[in-house]
């Protein structure tokens, strides 16, 4: 099993958008396209413009595989270009593929 960290900086002004499409659309094509999803978090302390989450995955193949399909869904793109029509949602992507320890409680 290997987890993607994925941190994404809202556009200033933009996190409460950015949280919408993710609860009520980007979810569903994750489940679509079988992408595990770890947990979502925002800060209550620190930078107040950031969306981070995890995924988890069987390999970096699966990672590959399944990212790749949910990117190319046409549906994805349309609602993607549909709800960034005033401009982008996100300002920066930062992720992180990670692998338990040999003593990671998450094996």
């Amino acid at each position: 099993m290997i987890y993607e960290l994925r941190v994404y900086e809202a556009m200033p002004g933009k996190l409460p958008a950015l949280n919408e499409r993710f609860a009520q659309h980007t979810l569903g094509f994750f489940k679509k396209h079988a992408i595990n999803v770890v947990g979502f978090w925002t800060e209550d302390i620190g930078t107040s413009n950031k969306l981070v989450y995890i995924l988890s995955y069987q390999s970096l193949a699966d990672r590959e595989k399944k990212w790749s399909t949910f990117q190319a869904d046409p549906d994805w793109q349309k609602l993607r270009s549909e709800t960034e029509k005033s401009g982008p949602l996100v300002a920066r992507v930062n992720n992180a593929i990670l692998r338990p320890t040999a003593y990671s409680p998450l094996q």
